[in-house]
């Protein structure tokens, strides 16, 4: 196998924009209602320490 030459004028590092405070926002938003739909669908696991003190 050979190298992979890069096209002049072509970059082929890319880098990301930096995320705007709106779409910081919108992300942790939905992440958050995510973890909150996928906690009410699975019951929590209660390991036997737990259930001892609650009892």
């Amino acid at each position: 196998m050979g190298f992979i030459r890069e096209p002049k004028g072509v970059d082929f590092i890319i880098q990301s924009e930096p995320l705007t405070e709106k779409e910081r926002i919108e992300i942790s938003q939905f992440i958050l209602d995510y973890k909150l739909k996928k906690s009410k669908t699975e019951p929590k696991k209660v390991d036997k320490k737990s259930a001892k003190q609650l009892s």
